[in-house]
């Protein structure tokens, strides 16, 4: 089974919208697009690291595709990134769009969970989510993405939207790959690590002061 791979720039709070320009994605009154354009520089390797989705098909929300397909097909021919994008196989995940424009791109019908189920099982290289955060927590709901790429940008944004939801799935990852710009983006790979595993450290007995606050949060006035 091929894998689903998501990828994505995110500051420190976890933002990933409009990271490159300011009339990316300014909906809901989001006014700090281009927040990553300060921290490019040339250690951020993309066709390395594959956010330029080398060798894969392409999956996209179709705010996501909209964003790509008024872009990279108007780029010159030999642009490495463009020439890669735009030979991909697409697949697009969207609720109102019934014509696609941009070549290679096909669009998925019905629930998008029971599609990606029925794409992973089929033979091909293995598919890349770019951007697109309302998709990647659908299907992180879902147990469908095998690794994260993330970008982590040293900045807070405060609002907007998010790579994960508030009704994300608790799930454990597991570190595979790290390494950090000059100019501080942390650049790290994670794969699914099973589930959570609550715990403590030892310690004394509790103290009445302790039992005290246990009581009142199971009272929920603390």
């Amino acid at each position: 089974m091929r894998k689903l791979i998501a990828s994505a720039f995110a500051s420190l709070d976890g933002i990933m919208q409009a990271p490159g320009g300011p009339e990316e994605d300014p909906t809901g009154g989001f006014t700090l697009g281009g927040w990553m354009f300060r921290y490019a520089d040339d250690s951020m390797d993309i066709s390395d690291s594959g956010f330029d989705g080398r060798d894969r098909e392409l999956v996209l929300g179709r705010r996501t595709y909209q964003i790509f397909e008024a872009y990279w097909p108007y780029q010159p021919k030999d642009h490495p990134i463009a020439k890669t994008l735009n030979a991909a196989k697409k697949h697009v995940a969207s609720r109102t769009l019934t014509e696609l424009h941009w070549n290679n791109s096909i669009l998925l019908k019905g629930d998008v969970v029971r599609a990606i189920i029925a794409l992973k099982g089929q033979s091909g290289p293995d598919m890349q989510i770019i951007g697109s955060s309302n998709l990647i927590q659908t299907l992180q709901a879902a147990s469908l993405i095998d690794e994260y790429n993330v970008w982590t940008f040293p900045v807070v944004l405060g609002r907007g939207k998010r790579l994960f939801s508030d009704a994300a799935r608790p799930a454990a990852l597991r570190l595979v790959r790290s390494q950090v710009s000059a100019t501080g983006v942390v650049m790290s790979t994670y794969v699914p690590g099973g589930d959570i595993q609550p715990g403590s450290f030892p310690g004394a007995e509790a103290s009445g002061k302790e039992l005290a606050r246990r009581k009142m949060m199971k009272n929920e006035i603390w």
